[in-house]
């Protein structure tokens, strides 16, 4: 598996995470979609920097 999804499935159970909490107080539906798509857009965005191979000088 390489580390860029491991880090996306590490993501991923961290969202759920915070799903889950966001249900246990009574957040509204729409409000935790909005939330969970920035923080996936997020979440795409630094596993692809974290990950991405340096270019050969």
């Amino acid at each position: 598996m390489s580390s860029f999804w491991l880090y996306i499935v590490g993501f991923i159970v961290v969202l759920a995470g915070l799903i889950y909490g966001a249900v246990l107080l009574n957040v509204p539906q729409n409000w935790i979609v909005v939330g969970a798509l920035v923080v996936v857009g997020l979440g795409v965005m630094s596993a692809v920097t974290r990950t991405r191979r340096r270019d050969p000088s």
